[in-house]
């Protein structure tokens, strides 16, 4: 069984993040990503990979100029999709960055947890056309074997040698924060010491636009790209899909301290809850929202008032951002009106699986630079006691931060990440 609320977080292992990896629309490491995002740099622009010229949504956030070849042989990208790419390149940046070496001992205690809900959508695809359009001989011996969702996961075990658990979390929007909170029980609970844990996806297709503008989830102001996404902004009209990966490396604190591993962050904090409502919206009460924001305080010991910051889900849609401001006003209660809450998804774009750990990565830096990332085009604010962090980023002593990821079908996450404090520990503390 995973956590139940009530049991003692003192009884569980600590984990801290050694290691993080991103391939994003603003940037195609942690530290372009990250400096994008206090720039307010928007990576959302008309769509290049692909004639989007006759469909109703014309702009996404892609990422950009993204070589394969620096990271795999052409034998490995060429059988692979472009989200398996990102993912098995946003796993080696956090591997070399914890300096992670996995040998044969180590091997059965490294687990891998990556969600992808779209899975190798690119290449399903493209060899739906040619299957088509050129018949059964143009269809690749490697597309039975990797066009699973467990297809980065299995990649990233593979080329790391980890033997422990791995596997594809799918939970709509929330599946990197899913695999992230998952793999932290792992580590708690002593089924693993290393977990390799995030999300990666490349949605931007022409049949996933062509889906999503349909059922209007998306932003139609394909005149004014950069304005699109305006999470919070009372003239927000739908979100941008958007590509990328995040991956982190997790430990137990006392496995990293052993090794000398410079800790970058804490993660206490980790609630998962399912509304059971409806396909698509959220709970008119946000009632599954509010409880994994309480589980995942509850499960890190802490109370409203130690939170410094909010990485708010906030996607640019109607009922997901008023019902996400409810609930923060609910379970935050004056706290709310203190701290900053803004999304990062007004720059990157929504990154569907790849968001929730690419906003975590977003969280961990915010307590190593002291800064919180804006929301861009935050104007005229659905909640004007909060503060959204309109436009520009703002300095901000942060040592505890919620991340919020919610997802169609009702599926919640929240992690929460805070400063290392090596009480208990003697781990390396990141400068």
């Amino acid at each position: 069984m995973g956590f139940q609320v009530g049991s003692e977080p003192q009884d569980r292992r600590r984990v801290v993040i050694t290691g993080h990896g991103a391939i994003t629309p603003v940037g195609l490491t942690v530290d372009e990503f990250w400096a994008s995002l206090v720039d307010g740099r928007s990576g959302i622009s008309d769509i290049k990979g692909f004639d989007a010229s006759d469909l109703p949504v014309r702009i996404g956030a892609e990422v950009k100029e993204f070589d394969p070849g620096v990271y795999m042989p052409h034998k490995v990208s060429r059988r692979i999709d472009v989200s398996t790419q990102y993912g098995v390149a946003a796993a080696m940046q956090a591997v070399q960055q914890a300096k992670l070496e996995v040998d044969e001992e180590l091997a059965p205690r490294v687990g891998v947890y990556v969600g992808s809900s779209a899975g190798p959508a690119t290449m399903t695809y493209d060899t739906t056309i040619k299957l088509h359009e050129r018949g059964a001989r143009s269809v690749s011996p490697f597309f039975f074997a990797t066009s699973g969702s467990e297809s980065s996961a299995g990649e990233i075990a593979l080329w790391l040698g980890a033997c422990g658990p791995s596997a594809s979390l799918t939970t709509a929007c929330a599946s990197g924060a899913t695999s992230i909170g998952e793999a932290m029980r792992l580590i708690q609970f002593g089924v693993a010491d290393v977990m390799v844990a995030g999300g990666t996806e490349a949605p931007v297709t022409r049949l996933n636009i062509a889906a999503a503008a349909a059922c209007r989830a998306l932003s139609r102001r394909n005149d004014d790209p950069a304005r699109a996404c305006r999470p919070f902004d009372k003239d927000r009209d739908g979100f941008v899909m958007g590509a990328g990966a995040g991956i982190l490396v997790l430990e137990e604190a006392e496995h990293a301290r052993r090794r000398g591993a410079r800790v970058l962050a804490e993660l206490v904090g980790y609630g998962a809850t399912t509304d059971a409502y409806h396909l698509t919206a959220p709970h008119p009460e946000g009632l599954g929202t509010k409880r994994a924001m309480r589980i995942a305080l509850e499960s890190g010991g802490l109370r409203p008032e130690d939170v410094d910051y909010v990485n708010a889900h906030g996607t640019s849609t109607e009922l997901n951002d008023k019902s996400e401001i409810a609930a923060l006003r609910d379970v935050l209660g004056e706290r709310a009106l203190q701290i900053p809450i803004s999304s990062t998804k007004s720059m990157t774009g929504h990154l569907i699986s790849g968001t929730g750990a690419v906003e975590l990565i977003a969280s961990v830096q915010a307590i190593r630079h002291g800064v919180v990332p804006p929301t861009l085009n935050c104007e005229v604010p659905e909640d004007a006691r909060l503060n959204f962090v309109p436009s520009v980023a703002q300095k901000w002593d942060t040592d505890v931060v919620m991340s919020n990821s919610f997802g169609f079908g009702g599926h919640n996450a929240v992690l929460i990440v805070r400063r290392w404090e090596q009480e208990g520990s003697s781990a390396t503390h990141a400068a």
